[in-house]
């Protein structure tokens, strides 16, 4: 910036800005939608947009002639440039995910009860957790029933081991696992994902969508590794209620190099006569 005599300054010129305002559209998206967006199905609303035949003109009636009562008027405002103009044919990835970022940031800032969830199947606005008592209200629906400890456990098991038949979980907990199994297939945190191949054909479980979003991940790789925990914190884990059953290497999928759950006893100590003088 060069500063002038008469007090007047020389800015440098400002970058250009199309005109598309891909925030506003992004809202609009959101709010419109019951189902979460993802970022491909953004993508996708921009191109069925350049697909879609543009909007013929209102056409000029004939000079003297009495305009049509029932005249279409075109549903797209031809005085919103930042929605209608300059619109690009492509979005990247992350222009979208900047994009949405604002967007959580502005719904944060107004602290009016609304939230942008990032979740595994996209984005979508949600009421913020504290507004729940008034939903449920709303919704006459009673209110949510906590897992039991024993159901936590299965629900471990089967997001770190599926797919996992029923007997392969009772052999990790020591314990049957019907309740805990039935528990989690009524709030539909796992599900049927196939039989195994061993005598009998068992059913194999895993976890599901809404499992993702009840521990708040995207993915099954955004789980915390399964060795952040020691050995010892594992069996210290699941004994409250195995019924004194201490799993061993082979229950866990340890390797035999891998330090055994159970500390291994310290040697005795070796005891040497003592001689005595005559």
């Amino acid at each position: 910036m060069v500063a002038w005599p008469n007090g007047a300054a020389i800015h440098s010129s400002p970058i250009p800005r199309m005109a598309f305002n891909l925030k506003k559209v992004l809202k609009a998206l959101l709010y419109s939608s019951s189902q979460p967006l993802s970022i491909k199905d953004i993508q996708g609303v921009f191109e069925r947009f350049h697909r879609a035949p543009a909007a013929p003109p209102p056409a000029e009636p004939a000079p003297g002639a009495a305009p049509p009562e029932s005249a279409e008027v075109p549903a797209e405002s031809p005085d919103s440039p930042d929605l209608y103009e300059e619109v690009p044919s492509l979005v990247t990835a992350a222009q979208i995910r900047e994009a949405m970022a604002e967007i959580a940031a502005e719904l944060a800032a107004a602290d009016d009860g609304l939230v942008l969830v990032d979740g595994a199947n996209g984005y979508r606005v949600a009421t913020q957790p504290r507004f729940a008592r008034w939903l449920r209200i709303l919704r006459e629906e009673p209110p949510p029933v906590k897992l039991s400890q024993s159901s936590v456990e299965t629900l471990a098991v089967v997001a770190y081991r599926q797919p996992v038949t029923r007997a392969e979980i009772e052999s990790v907990r020591g314990v049957s696992a019907d309740a805990g199994i039935a528990k989690l297939l009524e709030r539909e945190l796992i599900t049927v994902v196939g039989r195994a191949d061993l005598p009998g054909r068992p059913i194999q479980y895993g976890t599901t969508d809404a499992f993702l979003e009840f521990v708040g991940v995207k993915a099954l790789d955004e789980l915390p590794a399964s060795d952040v925990l020691s050995s010892r914190q594992i069996d210290e884990w699941l004994k409250g209620d195995t019924g004194g059953h201490t799993p061993n290497d082979a229950d866990m999928g340890l390797d035999e190099n891998e330090l055994p759950l159970e500390s291994a006893a310290p040697p005795a100590p070796e005891h040497h006569p003592v001689e005595t003088a005559p």
